[in-house]
């Protein structure tokens, strides 16, 4: 299987694991259902932002339904880390370190010059964040206040907040997101 047929098993098996139906689902995610169902089948290829807010339906993680979706190891080998792209924005996402039983979670993340995500404040409800710019500039905004970061900068996340990741550089931007479960 590949990363988005696993990921459609995972969606599908937490979904009925909880008894929930696509309907349930869909109003707990504020996803539609009918997109709920193609990404189930695996027909398309869900953004940061539908599968953030399908993992904090579930009350997990990004990172934690990703690894779920892949299956984890204490050991986190370069060569094996998932590594999954938002179509929509086409940010790179590399699940350097997560497990289900471990309380810290690492993702490097290579954002696209020009480009921006939006994560809603229900995908941070239990957790804690913190940024580090590898390369480049980053502009978080959260819960309406700006922070302009650059290479080596580093930010902790306040309380739950939509969040704006944004590149309106011409050049990438890689940043460091360590999460710690609350």
């Amino acid at each position: 299987m590949d990363i988005l047929e696993d990921l459609a098993h995972r969606l599908k098996l937490e979904r009925e694991t909880r008894n929930w139906s696509l309907a349930e689902l869909a109003d707990r995610s504020r996803v539609s259902k009918a997109a709920i169902n193609k990404i189930e089948r695996a027909e398309v290829s869900p953004t940061a932002v539908v599968l953030v807010k399908l993992a904090a339906a579930f009350g997990l993680t990004l990172a934690a339904l990703l690894v779920k979706a892949e299956g984890g190891d204490r050991l986190s080998r370069a060569d094996t880390q998932p590594v999954w792209r938002d179509p929509d924005s086409g940010y790179i996402r590399r699940q350097v370190f997560v497990r289900p039983d471990h309380p810290v979670e690492v993702v490097r993340v290579e954002l696209p010059a020009g480009q921006s995500v939006t994560l809603p404040a229900s995908s941070l409800a239990h957790i804690r964040q913190v940024v580090w710019v590898m390369t480049g500039n980053l502009t978080l905004t959260e819960g309406g206040r700006r922070y302009d970061l650059a290479d080596g900068d580093c930010l902790g996340f306040g309380p739950p907040a939509d969040v704006t990741f944004a590149n309106a550089t011409d050049s990438p931007c890689t940043y460091l997101v360590a999460l710690a479960r609350s």
